[in-house]
């Protein structure tokens, strides 16, 4: 790695000025900045953690919506999410138990990999992202592959979650790195369904909005039968699948979470 300063604010204030310091980077869980450092990806002067504010941590539901602190561990929230089960189940299955333990939801979200589990479940629940300075639909909030409506040094702070009727994730996993090589997260709610793909797209995490219309009308694994996989040639094509083969896995993957949902 460069040589940097290490930074530990104990409050958002603290934080947010810490962070106006010239070439300053938020630190949260680390595990995707820590190895991007190591190979000398990235030279911040100043990295400014934000595992001391109290303020980013714990699970809370009000009424219909479960809140999650940007800074919540993946353990945590497998642990204390009950209440929506499918997101709970989600983080349960992320990476292994040094990541879950170490890794945050905020840090997820604002790193965006296309291959992650939590863009899935934020953009299938319809949640709201919510920073240090304002609030994001999921759907105006990925930009494309690790791209966000993030400003520079925007922190995000909590998650909001809607709880659905139904909700489940499926993911098929790279067994090296137990990311996403196609996952996929289904929800049935008040507002009807959505379906949220991760780890398929050349555009990152997408809504499959033929999946959503026919489990609109009927929720159940067979409503997918008929439907056309999306295109392979808008897919990732790599050393562990073709664009083919992912835009296969996203139908197979889509039926799997509805009968899953159901069960």
């Amino acid at each position: 790695m460069y040589s940097f300063d290490l930074v530990r604010p104990t409050s958002m204030e603290d934080a947010v000025a810490a962070l106006g310091q010239e070439d300053a980077q938020p630190l949260s869980g680390g595990q995707t900045l820590i190895p991007t450092l190591k190979q000398r990806l990235a030279m911040p002067s100043t990295l400014v953690s934000l595992s001391a504010i109290a303020e980013l941590k714990g699970v809370s539901v009000d009424g219909n919506t479960l809140t999650i602190g940007g800074g919540t561990t993946h353990a945590e929230v497998a642990a204390e999410a009950g209440a929506y089960p499918g997101l709970a189940a989600l983080a349960g299955q992320i990476g292994d138990p040094a990541v879950r333990n170490r890794g945050t939801i905020g840090g997820s979200l604002a790193n965006n990999d296309p291959s992650a589990c939590y863009p899935a479940a934020a953009l299938g629940s319809g949640a709201t992202i919510v920073t240090n300075t304002r609030e994001f639909a999921a759907d105006d909030y990925f930009q494309g592959m690790f791209a966000t409506a993030l400003d520079e040094n925007e922190i995000v702070t909590a998650v909001k979650f809607p709880i659905p009727e139904k909700a489940a994730y499926i993911k098929f996993q790279q067994p090296a790195s137990r990311f996403a090589l196609v996952g996929v997260f289904v929800s049935k709610g008040a507002d009807g369904v959505r379906v949220a793909v991760t780890g398929a797209s050349n555009d990152g995490v997408f809504r499959w909005s033929e999946a959503e219309e026919a489990l609109n009308g009927n929720f159940a694994a067979d409503a997918v039968e008929a439907l056309s996989a999306p295109s392979g040639a808008d897919m990732i094509s790599d050393l562990h699948g073709s664009g083919d083969y992912r835009a296969h896995l996203v139908k197979v993957m889509t039926k799997r979470a509805v009968a899953k949902a159901n069960g």
